[in-house]
């Protein structure tokens, strides 16, 4: 039975329509375009502007937002962080030694041989691993009293400059004197340690290396490395080179896994935990292994960051309390409106219908810059008034699509046109009784020229995007600062439902 709502409600996610902080509105394909119904909301009903960038979307700080994750925060009601801001935050705050499976690897290390492998790729590349990890794993390690630790260097060269890991192996050689903890045991590039492909040819190079030795010895590993440089060897194409045996992992060992990134370590820790490659490899028995994030769904591996909980985000909150929805959104933005706002899932929840409308086949967007802006808010009214569903929610494409394009004309007429759509929208709602809510999933468009206005700009900007409520029996918060993750609850809080626990984000209605 369909729980009763206090209000009906329609969302709008305009894809790139961003507020720009900037006093000089050249190149503003926003403040400088006719849009008559974002005007009169902002005069007339509640609005303010949400943070839809950087740490305020999970991204690391900065970074402009996009409209997968501007979608995903939207549709979850929470901040969902990329793996790499939920590592550095725990590592920044120094609490890697609190979280449950690292702790427990720590100890279970203690408990055994005392024995601690860290094994990953060692730079600042950010894309795999960051080595600041490393180095918060080394000092939770010391706080944690494990007795023996060692460090097994996977030479980058592909995210960082190919002749980067002696500098990388300064800074290692630098904090385990610094910290007096911690040994260095092996080196091996990227091509081999972290081989993707099944080339197990690599990856017995690797292993033989970490379990057996197998390899260049020496002593003094900054210099190991310049002599492979010497012979036209670069970071990635390092062979085993073998700095401790004492080091070498061995039967009873615990290992931690620090990469971040799943798909090129998934190799190594198969051979290694789960079973040996299809060729002939010596390994240890009863490895204990621990890796920062979920590899792979059925690997056995304690994880000490699972992926972040997507239960009970909006559509699925509202499938659960029997209410009908409906999301609309032309080609180019439907995997936004499905799959990204339901929570990075492929699930169509119960009582959920959706609507594609056709984008138009031109080669670019600049040569029909209203793309199906007018389709799409046609087809939204056309739901709203059958009475179905007390929630509808659509995208809107051509700020961003258009504004990717770089032709700020063009970008004005995209831009118009989605006002135009809009209020198609807005006059079916007044007409029907639904609150509109109106929002986007980053900037864009605001910002069509560089910063000296010389030469177009065509990526997403770090703008604070608008939030509007066509309510006259509700406002926002005084002088309220939300970002993307509050408009799940808002809505449900205007729709008279409760707010999951799960959705962190915070309503933005007055009490």
């Amino acid at each position: 039975m369909a729980t009763p709502v206090s209000h009906k409600v329609a969302c709008i996610v305009i894809d790139g329509w961003g507020i720009s902080p900037d006093q000089d509105s050249r190149g503003d394909a926003i403040r400088n375009a006719q849009t008559p119904y974002m005007d009169k909301f902002e005069k007339e009903y509640p609005y303010t502007t949400l943070g839809a960038h950087g740490l305020d979307v999970g991204l690391p700080d900065g970074l402009m937002g996009n409209s997968e994750v501007g979608h995903l925060n939207v549709g979850a009601g929470r901040v969902v962080y990329q793996d790499i801001v939920r590592i550095d935050l725990a590592a920044s705050k120094k609490q890697f030694g609190e979280l449950e499976n690292i702790k427990a690897s720590f100890e279970h290390a203690k408990a055994g041989n005392g024995r601690l492998h860290f094994m990953g790729l060692v730079s600042d590349g950010g894309v795999h691993s960051h080595m600041n990890h490393l180095f918060a794993l080394l000092d939770a390690a010391k706080e944690a009293q494990v007795p023996e630790v060692y460090i097994h260097f996977f030479g980058d060269g592909r995210d960082t400059s190919p002749r980067s890991a002696a500098k990388y192996m300064k800074q290692l050689l630098e904090k385990l004197d610094d910290i007096h903890y911690g040994k260095l045991a092996t080196i091996t590039g990227r091509y081999y340690a972290m081989d993707r492909d099944k080339r197990w040819e690599r990856v017995k190079i690797a292993v033989d290396g970490l379990v057996s030795g197998l390899g260049e010895e020496a002593t003094d590993p900054v210099q190991a490395i310049e002599d492979n440089y010497a012979k036209d060897i670069t970071d990635e194409f390092l062979k085993p080179i073998i700095v401790n045996k004492q080091g070498l992992i061995g039967d009873n060992d615990t290992i931690f896994c620090f990469n971040y990134r799943s798909d090129r370590m998934r190799e190594i820790s198969s051979v290694l935990g789960i079973a040996p490659p299809p060729m002939e490899v010596v390994l240890p028995k009863n490895l204990h292994i621990t890796t920062m994030t979920q590899y792979k769904g059925d690997f056995p591996f304690p994880v000490a960051f699972p992926a972040q909980s997507m239960t009970n985000v909006l559509a699925e909150w509202l499938a659960k309390k029997a209410v009908p929805q409906c999301h609309v959104a032309e080609t180019e933005k439907y995997a936004h409106v499905t799959f990204f706002f339901n929570g990075g899932s492929e699930a169509q929840f119960a009582g959920e219908d959706r609507d594609l409308i056709a984008s138009p086949k031109v080669a670019t967007y600049d040569l029909l810059p209203e793309m199906s802006a007018a389709a799409v808010g046609e087809k939204v009214a056309e739901e709203i008034a059958t009475g179905k569903y007390p929630f509808v929610m659509c995208n809107f494409a051509p700020p961003d699509m258009v504004g990717h394009t770089g032709i700020y004309e063009a970008a004005i007429k995209g831009v118009e046109a989605t006002d135009a759509a809009i209020g198609t929208i807005y006059e079916a709602c007044v007409k029907h009784n639904y609150i509109l809510f109106i929002t986007a999933d980053h900037g864009n468009a605001e910002k069509m020229l560089s910063d000296d206005f010389t030469t177009p700009h065509t990526a997403h900007t770090c703008a604070r995007v608008p939030f509007v409520m066509t309510s006259k029996v509700h406002q926002f918060q005084k002088d309220c600062v939300g970002a993307l993750c509050d408009v799940a609850p808002t809505i449900l809080r205007v729709m008279g439902l409760d707010v999951p626990a799960e959705m962190t984000g915070q309503s933005l209605l007055q009490d």
